[in-house]
This record gives structure tokens, sequence and C-alpha cells, in this order.
């Protein structure tokens, strides 16, 4: 499972595609408070980026990848 919904945290892991945008934006919907945990992701779709910037979703953790950490931590800076 790409994402497992806790709570208020949203746990990435491993790769993550575009099938998961929407249940994603259903999740945040319902969680306006919820976080992301990237540190088990190592690839995310554009898709699922668009929802998460669009939200403007709170990071827990960021990814191990310094390649995935930089493209995100850029595109989600608040």
């Amino acid at each position: 499972m790409p994402i497992q919904y806790k709570k208020n945290l949203a746990v990435f892991n491993g790769i993550v595609s575009v099938e998961e945008a929407e249940e994603l934006l259903q999740w945040r919907q319902k969680n306006p408070k919820g976080k992301a945990d990237f540190a088990g992701c190592t690839h995310l779709h554009a898709a699922d980026l668009q929802v998460l910037m669009a939200t403007r979703m709170a990071v827990a953790a960021w990814p191990q990848d310094d390649n995935l950490k930089t493209w995100l931590t850029s595109a989600l800076a608040h």
C-alpha cells in the first residue's frame, strides 16, 4: 500500500503513483490538519504532488533520498 492513512498522518511508502491522487485528496479534505510522512517514499507522481501543493499539506518527515527531498521541499515550501 503506497499510502497508509492514519488519524492525522498520511505515510507515503515506496513508489506513490497517479492512482493514489484521488484518495489522497479525499483524505486531505476530511483531515485538514493532517500531515505527510515521506520517510519511506522513493517516488511521488506529479498528480500526488499537485494535491499536496493545492491543499498546502504540512510535512512531518522528509524522504531519505536527497533528490526527492530537494524536489519536495522546493515545491512544498509554505
